[in-house]
Formats: C-alpha cells, sequence, structure tokens
C-alpha cells in the first residue's frame, strides 16, 4: 500500500491511517521524557554546542526522511528526531530569561516563538516549490521536500554554533557581543530582580524535588492543552480549506500562511502590552476565549468565507498563547535549576498536547469531526479554569507578602505577576 502522507513509502499493512498514525505519534514520549535530561546537560555543556549540534543532528534527520523506502525506518528516525528535538525548545526558553528580568521576557519569547512560527506558515509554500523537484536524480517530490528542508537545517545549525550566545556567567567567551561591564550590568539587573543570577551547584535530588510544585503542573496544563489545539488545527485547517472551501492541495498550503502571519502581529501586540502592564494570566484567558470563537466558527459555520475568518481567529488565538503560557511560567518561578526543570517539564508537556492533537481529528468523523471540535472546545476551556486557580491562588499570596506574613519564593521583596 502507498501512503498518501508519503508518496511511493511501501507501507507493508492494509491498515495505512494506524501506520500513518504511529509513525506520526512516535516522535513524542522520546520528546517528552527527554526534556528533564537534556536541558540539564544543556546547562552543562552550554548552548553553543547543545543547541548548533542538535540542530545539525536532527537535519539529518530529516534527510533520511526523503531516503527511506520502509515505514517500519520512517517510526526509528521520527523516535530520533524526538529524543534530538528534547530540551531545544525548553533551552532556548530557559536561556532568554537568563538574560532578562521578569518584565522584559514576554517579548523576547514571543518573538523567538511567533518569528519561527510566522515562518513556518511559509513552509507549505516551500514545500509546494521543493515538489517541483519531482523526478530530479530519481527521487519523488516528497523525497525532495525533506533532503532539501534537512540540508538548510544544518546550515543553519552550523552557522548557529557560531551566534549563539553563552549562558551570562560564560558570555565574556562570546567577544562580539557585550562587554564586561555590560554583562556585569545585564548579571546585578536578574539578581536584583530574583536573586538567581548565579548558578548553584547541580543536585539530582533537589532538581527532582521540583516536580512536587503543583502550580508547575498546571502551566504544563496550560502549554499541554494549548498545543493539542494547534496540532489538531495543523490537521483539520488543511482539510477546511481543500473539502470545505474547495481550494486544491497547493491553494490550501499557500492559504495557511496569512492564519499564521496573524497569530505573529496577534502575539506581538499582546506581549508588548503584557510586559507594560505586567499582566500575564488575562492574556491567555484572552486567547483561549478566541480559541473558542474561532472553533465554533470553523467548524459549525456554512458560509466558506466565515469559515476562513474563523482559521484567522483559532490560528491566532492559539498560536499567540503558547508564548503567554511559557512567560506566565518563567515570571512565576526562581532559582536557575528550578526554572530548567519547569521549562523542560512544560515544553514536554506540548508533547503530550501534541499526540492528543495528532489523533482527534479521525477519518471516520469526516466531514463534521465533532469529536474533534469538542475536543478543542473542552481544552480551551480548562485552561481558563486553571489560569484563574492559579492566579487567584498566587494573588493571595501576594497580598499575604504584601502585609508582611510570607516570604515568597524564598526571595526577599519576590511578588508573583498574575
Amino acid at each position: 500500500m502507498l501512503s498518501p502522507v508519503f508518496p511511493g513509502l511501501v507501507l507493508h499493512s492494509t491498515d495505512n491511517l494506524n501506520i500513518q498514525s504511529t509513525i506520526v505519534v512516535t516522535f513524542f514520549p522520546f520528546y517528552t521524557l527527554f526534556q528533564p535530561p537534556m536541558t540539564v546537560i544543556a546547562r552543562k555543556i552550554g548552548p553553543r554546542i547543545f543547541l548548533g549540534g542538535t540542530t545539525v543532528a536532527w537535519g539529518l534527520v530529516m534527510v533520511g526522511f526523503g531516503l527511506v523506502h520502509d515505514w517500519r525506518a520512517l517510526v526509528g528516525l521520527r523516535a530520533v528526531l524526538g529524543l534530538l528535538e528534547a530540551g531545544f525548545f525548553s533551552t532556548c526558553v530557559f536561556l532568554i530569561g537568563t538574560w532578562y528580568v521578569r518584565h522584559e521576557v514576554a517579548k523576547r519569547i514571543a518573538f523567538f516563538y511567533l518569528f519561527g512560527n510566522a515562518l513556518g506558515g511559509f513552509g507549505g509554500i516551500l514545500a509546494f516549490g521543493l515538489q517541483q523537484m519531482d523526478g530530479q536524480a530519481g527521487h519523488a517530490g516528497w523525497r525532495w521536500i525533506f533532503i532539501m528542508e534537512g540540508a538548510i537545517t544544518c546550515a543553519i545549525g552550523i552557522i548557529g554554533s557560531f551566534w549563539i550566545v553563552h549562558f551570562p556567567e560564560d558570555a565574556r567567551r562570546t567577544k562580539w557581543f557585550l562587554t564586561n561591564e555590560e554583562i556585569d550590568l545585564m548579571i546585578d539587573r536578574v539578581q536584583k530582580d530574583r536573586e538567581d543570577a548565579h548558578l548553584s551547584p547541580f543536585n539530582l535530588k533537589e532538581y527532582i524535588k521540583n516536580a512536587a510544585d503543583w502550580r508547575g503542573w498546571l502551566f504544563a496544563l496550560n502549554f499541554a492543552l494549548t498545543s493539542a489545539v494547534i496540532y489538531a488545527v495543523a490537521y483539520f485547517l488543511p482539510i477546511v480549506l481543500r473539502d470545505g472551501l474547495k481550494f486544491s492541495v497547493a491553494q490550501a498550503q499557500t492559504l495557511n500562511a496569512p492564519c499564521y502571519v496573524f497569530g505573529g502581529i496577534l502575539g506581538f501586540t499582546e506581549s508588548w502590552l503584557s510586559d507594560r502592564y505586567r499582566n500575564r494570566g488575562s492574556v491567555i484567558i484572552f486567547n483561549s476565549l478566541l480559541e473558542i470563537i474561532g472553533i465554533c466558527v470553523l467548524g459549525f459555520a456554512t458560509n466558506s468565507s466565515v469559515r476562513y475568518f474563523g482559521a484567522f481567529i483559532l490560528v491566532g488565538g492559539a498560536n499567540a498563547n503558547l508564548p503567554a503560557c511559557l512567560t506566565y511560567q518563567s515570571n512565576n518561578i526562581t532559582g536557575q535549576w528550578r526554572r530548567a526543570f519547569a521549562s523542560a517539564l512544560i515544553v514536554g508537556s506540548g508533547g503530550v498536547g501534541g499526540v492528543i492533537g495528532s489523533l482527534v481529528f479521525r477519518e471516520q468523523d469526516s466531514p463534521s469531526y465533532r469529536p474533534g471540535l469538542y475536543t478543542c472546545l473542552v481544552a480551551a476551556g480548562v485552561t481558563i479554569v486553571s489560569v484563574c486557580i492559579t492566579s487567584v491562588y498566587m494573588a493571595r499570596m501576594n497580598v499575604q507578602q504584601k502585609r508582611g506574613g510570607i516570604i515568597i519564593e524564598g526571595t526577599e521583596g519576590f511578588r508573583y505577576t498574575l
């Protein structure tokens, strides 16, 4: 049987749909479980080696995607890719947090995530162009997509290994970045903000103890549920564009891009306002409400143009929500190893959300896909409830701290950002 996802790839089974699900899902257990150890490794060896090296490695894996001839090899490569990508995103978020005070972080995290995501929205256009290489050197067009994108990824990883900045205490090794006086100033600002500018010795037992903080799990839940919506939309939107709005496959790929660009604009705007007014939770609630509205319009409206408008709202709200969730967590955890664990936990939870989002829109539910739509609605609703619980708790702690009753996070003068 030939796979519709990888035309020309022989699947030695009659259950094509189950095999494709296996290929998709295999990535996530490795991506999720290896987040904490990979983040520790990144902190130990430094971001240049870790981020640059893993990027080159997964670029090679992508090239391998374009060369395999059996689905079992593809499953193995997906597992390796999950391992290599584990820790990348969480390390980037953690690295940003070490350089800036809490109320400067939202814009940076939003730029990091949304700029890449907006470019990713043009991935369909790039894929369409690369597919025109069909037949070159005896390879099908879909193979050239993976081969060329993998080669580009390797090149970016090599270049990045020279340009990525070290953590602050090692930043003097990055000669082109800041002067010694500027580095000292940055470290001093972070120390005054949350008293964790200096790295304490690593202790495995203490590192694992961070899992006992219930807030960390709710932060992760927000991220996981938002990720589930994003992955689900990535699957469902092309179907709507193709079958509901009657666009060709090429047109559907192209029409994805404006939705993600809108998500980038919305996220950048929100992050600026969030930093300016030092408010995090309400941004997540607002975006979750946008998700609910977008799901209802995209899934239940009958007019094609209205449904496409719903796609804008849904994609915008969901994609703007991810950096908001990351900032909400980053602002309310202190201690470098605690934040390293929290970053690994929250990004790893995105893998769980990815599994859910990849499976909720089932072929047998066509054409209405009601179970998938209801799942996304529940995910957005639970996110709102989770943020309300966490924010109310932290607001009460702030009141007690203001009255002089407690010290929050073991840091004198520290208050939670709601």
